[in-house]
């Protein structure tokens, strides 16, 4: 079991940026995929980007490409997503995700992107 808690979310400007993070514990941090994912109220959660255990092996969401980029550090128990040239459609909230044989999710962010 893995406890996340995650920070970083606000208010920020279309095409500004914005460095989520997720603290993790326990010692088995680096056994874990990492994830983050967004989601509206009433609407499905959505997959945003992934990282392997060894922080070789990025995924995105087609969406994200090319702005978003997510990062872990093991000796920390931290992984983050930097956002950049932010869009009004990506304001949502956050949540960081670790997964192995199930998946934990933390309490989320909310991140903010006005016009």
């Amino acid at each position: 079991q893995v406890q996340l808690v995650e920070s970083g979310g606000g208010l920020v400007q279309a095409g500004g940026s914005l460095r989520l993070s997720c603290a993790a514990s326990g010692r088995t941090f680096s056994r874990y995929t990492m994830g983050w994912f967004r989601q509206d109220p009433g609407k499905e959660r959505e997959f945003v980007a992934a990282i392997s255990q060894g922080g070789s092996i990025k995924y995105y969401a087609d969406s994200v490409k090319g702005r978003f980029t997510i990062s872990r550090d093991n000796a920390k128990n931290m992984v983050s997503l930097q956002m950049n040239s932010l869009k009004p459609e990506y304001t949502d909230v956050y949540y960081c995700s670790a997964a192995r044989t199930t998946n934990y999710w933390g309490q989320g962010t909310q991140v903010t992107v006005s016009s």
